[in-house]
């Protein structure tokens, strides 16, 4: 009875997201009583990046895996790695073309070249962890369980808001901002999930993401001012340009990014990779047990 209740998928989520934000939330604590200070300040933020994205990963593979009705990693070490690297070129490509069509319509123009001063943040912080951290959570931890819930569907707009809301209180944010990262970023990063049903795809989609705007194109990373390796700027109407908050609050990327996650979305599907609903398995569980002899 113990059993069923720790592995029922809602339980088994919040256990999972204890095991995760937890370790991170004490490494952060105890990290700002240490003199970090003797290092360079580029030192200490990729130390405390680095940092906490290890640990997500050793708790993923510690607890998480061991969770659930089907306990599994989806996090393997493994050929399914190699899924990171293309994401991470997909995600360059799929970037570059939103600022590309951001820039025909006047939203976006280079000015020379940019300081670079903000790569370790862009590669260890933007990069590395929250491709690390928000992946493990948003989607190895809550689409993961609340599809073992609700389902496929269900799972997808629940985790796509979560995700989307979680960035409301970033520099520059607001509704609009959050609603265009839980339909772009949420569906490509959820529709990725589902096509693999591992983490590797998301981890290197948002990585590469990130990393595109942030770096190469100096475009502002889910609203937070970065210098890249040119010097941009965002103008004309927010709703082509994203404004201060990016172009991931641009109508371009809505439109291309949410897209692109739809069809991945339906290739997913048409690979069988939708699951119903808890209740939905336990009443054909049911009554394929009542036809048998």
């Amino acid at each position: 009875m113990r059993r069923r209740v720790l592995a029922f998928p809602l339980v088994a989520m919040i256990l999972a997201l204890i095991a995760v934000i937890g370790p991170i939330f004490a490494f952060a604590l105890t990290m700002q009583t240490l003199p970090l200070d003797v290092f360079p300040e580029d030192v200490a933020l990729s130390l405390v990046l680095i940092g906490a994205t290890l640990i997500s990963i050793v708790m993923y593979k510690i607890v998480v895996t061991r969770l659930g009705e089907s306990p599994r990693d989806d996090l393997p070490f493994d050929v399914r790695m190699h899924d990171g690297w293309l994401g991470a070129v997909y995600a360059a490509l799929l970037m570059s073309a939103i600022v590309g069509v951001v820039a025909l319509l006047g939203g976006y123009a280079i000015l020379g070249w940019g300081g670079s001063t903000s790569w370790p943040m862009l590669l260890f912080g933007a990069g590395l962890q929250a491709a690390f951290v928000e992946e493990i959570v948003a989607r190895g931890i809550l689409f993961r369980f609340l599809e073992e819930f609700g389902g496929s569907w269900f799972a997808l707009a629940a985790s796509s808001a979560l995700f989307g809301f979680a960035h409301a209180s970033n520099d520059n944010a607001s509704t609009f901002s959050s609603l265009a990262i839980s339909l772009e970023a949420g569906v490509l990063l959820g529709g990725a999930y589902m096509l693999t049903r591992d983490l590797w795809l998301p981890i290197g989609i948002h990585f590469g993401w990130n990393v595109t705007q942030g770096y190469l194109w100096d475009v502002p990373v889910s609203g937070a001012a970065v210098d890249g390796l040119v010097e941009a700027e965002t103008r004309g109407p927010e709703l082509i340009s994203g404004g201060a908050f990016g172009v991931e609050a641009s109508i371009v990327a809505i439109v291309v990014a949410t897209a692109v996650g739809l069809w991945l979305v339906v290739l997913a599907a048409r690979r069988g990779h939708v699951v119903r609903p808890w209740w939905v398995r336990r009443r054909l569980a049911r009554a394929g047990e009542a036809k048998r002899p």
